[in-house]
């Protein structure tokens, strides 16, 4: 098990609370550090430089970081940062600064907005733009306009979800779902999409259908198509259920884009899953793939977005 520290990233809105209860809680389940990080508002960087480039020693060394002493009462309420805690106030760019202290981390949380944008956005800037450059899995943690309602304990409980293109989606992150699920002792739900014949009588709109390995015989009412899904997910997931032989997994086959299917699931899940996919990579692409985006902006509960191996090549 991977000693590297969950990371936090907060800025004092109550968006950032959750995400640093989330990570408070996915530290403890990983029993590895939490590493709380808090990028200095332009005024506090630039007093900081003024003071650095005019050597003036007669200002104090630091102004005042409300937000170290806010994480303080959200994790207890004492004078000091609980054991295995650790904070860090960064400077730079919120992106950037937050892509680089993910090298470090087992995986980066955060909210789904911070302090600035507007209340209709589903998404805020930051969010976007780090989980489409950290080298680390970002989790994001909707605000409470989407939120399911649930606690942290009814989360925990819930399934983790994997959207999985069979042929496309890494190890990687089949590995971080069955990693999840494992330490929660939960079971992961597969989900993949298959192509829906231009046929005008299909009906593309079916119930979410869950069906579990011993029922994917050549007979059955799913047409061939799901069919074929479901036996392409088995041989695909059969090396991870030998390597968490007590994960339980459930798989799912659906028509047309599992993006809606991934955002109702959702609302009950402890995680959703996605990889992290640059279609048209540029050196500095915000894309992050057209499943992942949906189900980012849109998800009831946590997602954690996954980078590969390939976005480095």
């Amino acid at each position: 098990m991977s000693h590297a520290p969950v990371i936090a990233a907060v800025d004092g809105s109550e968006h950032s609370l959750k995400a640093l209860e989330w990570a408070s809680a996915e530290a403890a389940r990983h029993r590895t550090g939490l590493l709380v990080a808090h990028v200095l508002p332009d005024h506090a960087q630039l007093y900081a430089g003024r003071r650095a480039s005019l050597h003036d020693r007669t200002e104090p060394e630091e102004i005042a970081d409300p937000v170290h002493a806010w994480i303080r009462t959200a994790l207890g309420g004492g004078r000091e940062l609980p054991e295995g805690v650790v904070y860090e106030a960064l400077e730079g760019s919120v992106p950037e600064a937050l892509r680089v202290i993910g090298a470090r981390g087992r995986m980066l949380v955060m909210g789904s907005r911070g302090r600035g944008g507007f209340k209709a956005l589903l998404l805020g800037s930051n969010s976007r733009a780090v989980t489409a450059t950290a080298p680390c899995p970002v989790v994001v943690v909707p605000h409470a306009d989407r939120g399911a309602g649930a606690d942290a304990a009814e989360e925990s409980a819930g399934r983790v979800v994997l959207g999985l293109h069979v042929s496309e989606t890494p190890d990687d992150v089949v590995v971080h779902a069955f990693t999840e699920a494992a330490v929660r002792g939960t079971t992961v739900q597969v989900v993949s999409a298959y192509a829906v014949p231009p046929a005008p009588a299909l009906m593309v709109d079916t119930p979410f259908a869950v069906i579990p390995p011993e029922g994917l015989a050549d007979e059955g009412d799913g047409v061939p198509a799901e069919r074929e899904m479901l036996r392409a997910q088995t041989r695909r997931l059969a090396p991870f259920r030998g390597r968490y032989p007590d994960v339980p997994v459930e798989q799912a086959a659906v028509p047309g884009d599992a993006a809606g299917r991934l955002v109702t699931a959702s609302a009950s899940a402890a995680l959703v899953v996605v990889g992290r996919h640059h279609p048209r990579r540029t050196a500095m692409s915000f894309q992050i793939g057209s499943v992942a985006h949906a189900v980012l902006h849109h998800a009831h509960g946590p997602v954690a977005i996954v980078p590969t191996l390939r976005d480095d090549d």
